[in-house]
């Protein structure tokens, strides 16, 4: 009886979708330039706006688009009373409201530099409030209101004095030729004159004015890629706070040391700030740990705070009655691995106590409530973003906001709390809620009148054991789907490896619905390594980035298609991007069941790697260095590209030009070897780009990366 009743449901729920599907047209490809999303969101002291970020995508001539943003300020009384208080020509970046939400203060350019602007909110234009020669941005109100910390860049040739660590260039000495940039900005005079026959200190001033304009880079640093370019010089951030009244800065830092993770004192006379203090070189501290350091305003003294040889420290922030402290922290003792800690203290810093141990999760976003009773924060969980409370008296941890949801900005003010959540069935928009998520009313409506005659596939959640690991995986069925009738399946998986899937996380919705509405099943799943389930979980794939991850994301297809009667197993195909563009290259090395596979932007040779991406230090953090003893062994076995002559599978392959991440020669490297095999494969190379194409490059190229993804797949499979 129990068998028919779910053969009746599973015929009612195919029925319903093949209806739904008759009603409305998929997702489309264009449809990219639809979304609208919102961020920041930050409640008024009075409780009765709300200040966020709309972005989205405006069109221009030619068939292009661009990135656009704007402040935006809603009446909760009365949502549909929506000022915009920007143009959104304009970037804006980093708005702090005033203590008496009066005022806004945000950075943006002027004359080639960010500065800090200030702009009424009762009326009136922007304008801007600094001229700092190293530029401002990041500003912080005072509790009073009078003053604006804010943090600059300072590059290491504009800092006095010699730092600490010996000269990288070997054999050269601090001061043995000119300092071009220093002398270009008159912070320093040309003692030496250039001359390419002179004497040795002659031509290492002609070197060295070469240098000065990039001709040739000399480079003497670790880090020394960025994500699009190279990054040879070294800056440091300090702290500056501008006065109101006076219109005079206070330069706070200075010297060889960065500062950040900024909290003002309840009675403005001091801020903390988190910072290494070290003998080495930056690109050497990424191992030592963060002090939480005090700034006091009347003399610039820095003492520290708070220091640990068992944490590291990221920030503070003082409870608004004053009396005690919000600490993040991470144990240092697997520092790769340790997921955060959050904590509160006397506001001395004395009295310790964790509250979020037992939650093992990479948390973020916290604050205070206003009564400073409890704390809110927010971690990936389980394919989706969770918001917690937890109560300092007895530290209680709950979720408020879980599900397969995901929650993105928030501010918590008196009893309310106002967030951005992503959903499958609308990709984001604002809401407001109490403090413990109940009572929840729908703020903005920016994407439901596109998506009203949109059909949507809704994910199915599905979990097995495997190894000691709880696996979750997903199923989204295609669109039109009918009872009897297969459909080609594909198979998705994130990168990271520490990032998470799942119906609450945004990036990538549009693909994903794109795909289904295409006529393809999904299947994606999290498998061991993922972030979002625990320290333990998460380092499941230690000196292990193939058999293991690849047996889980296989061993969800198969489910899958055992429980799915649509899913076409003789019509599989495979895509994955950055990690997952490494485990797509792996799986099909191993594995000849599917009809067609895409890599994008990933990693196939792990040693070459470590010279090659600016993430190369997940090479040691995952197997140790390639000369130390056994390393090399279990880099090559771990590696895809020592598996490249066993790929059977019709191959594309995706990369940006200025891709510095993982480096394009992790790709040309595989395709050339396919090339030279005469294996079927196809190469593309997208201009301008760097590894965040899928998420913030160009439109007209994420469209068409998209597009691509589909016409090569319909190359190999047929629709029913």
């Amino acid at each position: 009886m129990r068998n028919r009743n779910w053969i009746l449901m599973s015929f009612l729920w195919l029925w319903c979708l093949s209806l739904q599907a008759q009603d409305k047209k998929p997702i489309q490809l264009s449809d990219l330039t639809n979304i609208v999303t919102v961020s920041s969101p930050e409640i008024t002291p009075d409780g009765g706006k709300v200040i966020y970020v709309k972005h989205y995508m405006e069109a221009k001539n030619g068939g292009e688009f661009d990135y656009k943003s704007q402040l935006m300020m809603m009446d909760l009384a009365d949502p549909s009373n929506v000022k915009v208080l920007n143009n959104p020509t304009y970037e804006i970046s980093n708005f702090s409201l005033s203590p008496d939400g009066k005022k806004l203060a945000f950075t943006k350019a002027w004359e080639g530099k960010a500065q800090i602007w200030i702009l009424p909110l009762d009326g009136g234009e922007a304008q801007v409030l600094t001229s700092e020669k190293n530029g401002a941005s990041s500003p912080i109100w005072s509790p009073d209101g009078t003053k604006i910390l804010f943090s600059f860049s300072v590059p290491d040739w504009a800092i006095e004095g010699d730092p600490t660590w010996e000269n990288p260039r070997p054999g050269r000495t601090y001061g043995d030729e000119p300092d071009y940039a220093a002398i270009k900005e008159g912070l320093a005079k040309e003692t030496t004159k250039a001359n390419m026959d002179g004497s040795v200190d002659e031509l290492r001033a002609w070197l060295a004015k070469n240098a000065s304009k990039n001709d040739p880079r000399v480079i003497d640093r670790l880090n020394f890629l960025g994500e699009r370019g190279l990054s040879t010089d070294i800056s440091f951030r300090h702290l500056g706070v501008y006065d109101l009244k006076s219109g005079e800065t206070e330069i706070l830092t200075s010297g060889y040391q960065s500062y950040g993770g900024v909290a003002w004192s309840p009675d403005g006379s001091f801020v903390l700030a988190n910072s290494v203090e070290s003998d080495l070189h930056p690109d050497l501290n990424w191992e030592l740990n963060s002090s939480i350091y005090k700034i006091t305003l009347g003399d610039h003294q820095i003492s520290k705070f708070l220091s640990s040889d068992d944490y590291t420290y990221r920030g503070v922030t003082f409870s608004p009655d004053g009396k005690s402290i919000l600490i993040s922290a991470q144990k240092t003792d697997d520092r790769s691995f340790n997921q955060s800690l959050l904590g509160v203290a006397k506001a001395d810093g004395t009295g310790i106590k964790w509250l979020t141990e037992k939650v093992d999760r990479r948390l973020g976003g916290e604050q205070w409530s206003d009564d400073s009773k409890s704390i809110y924060f927010a971690g990936a969980n389980q394919g989706g973003v969770t918001l917690y409370n937890a109560t300092v008296s007895n530290g209680k941890v709950t979720p408020v906001i879980t599900g397969p949801v995901g929650v993105g900005g928030y501010d918590v003010h008196g009893n309310e709390i106002v967030y951005s959540l992503v959903q499958v069935s609308n990709p984001n928009e604002l809401y407001q809620s109490d403090l413990m998520g109940k009572n929840v009313s729908q703020l903005t409506h920016y994407n439901e009148k596109w998506l009203a005659d949109r059909w949507v596939s809704l994910p199915e959640a599905h979990q097995f054991k495997q190894d000691g690991f709880t696996i979750d995986y997903w199923v989204m069925p295609p669109y039109g789907l009918e009872e009897g009738k297969q459909y080609p399946t594909l198979l998705e998986m994130h990168g990271g490896p520490t990032a998470m899937w799942g119906p609450g996380e945004a990036s990538m919705w549009h693909e994903f619905q794109v795909l289904a509405g295409r006529g393809y099943g999904i299947v994606y799943a999290n498998p061991r390594g993922s972030g979002g389930y625990g320290k333990d979980f998460q380092k499941g794939n230690y000196q292990d980035w193939g058999d293991g991850p690849a047996k889980d994301v296989l061993t969800a297809l198969d489910k899958a298609g055992e429980e799915y009667q649509w899913i076409d197993e003789d019509q599989l195909v495979l895509t994955g991007g950055s990690y997952a563009g490494y485990l797509t290259a792996w799986i099909v090395g191993h594995d000849h069941r599917f009809k067609a596979a895409l890599t994008q932007r990933g990693v196939y040779e792990l040693t070459f790697f470590m010279g090659e991406g600016n993430a190369w230090r997940l090479v040691p953090n995952y197997f140790g260095y390639p000369w130390e003893e056994g390393a090399k062994e279990i880099l090559e076995y771990n590696s895809p590209q020592t598996y490249v002559q066993d790929i059977q599978t019709p191959l594309m392959i995706f990369h940006g030009d200025n891709d510095l991440r993982t480096g394009v020669r992790q790709s040309e490297l595989l395709y050339k070897s396919l090339k030279i095999m005469g294996k079927p494969v196809e190469y593309i190379r997208y201009p301008q780009e760097g590894h965040e194409l899928s998420r913030s490059g160009a439109i007209h190229r994420r469209l068409d990366r998209i597009g691509r993804i589909v016409e090569f797949f319909e190359r190999y499979v047929t629709h029913p």
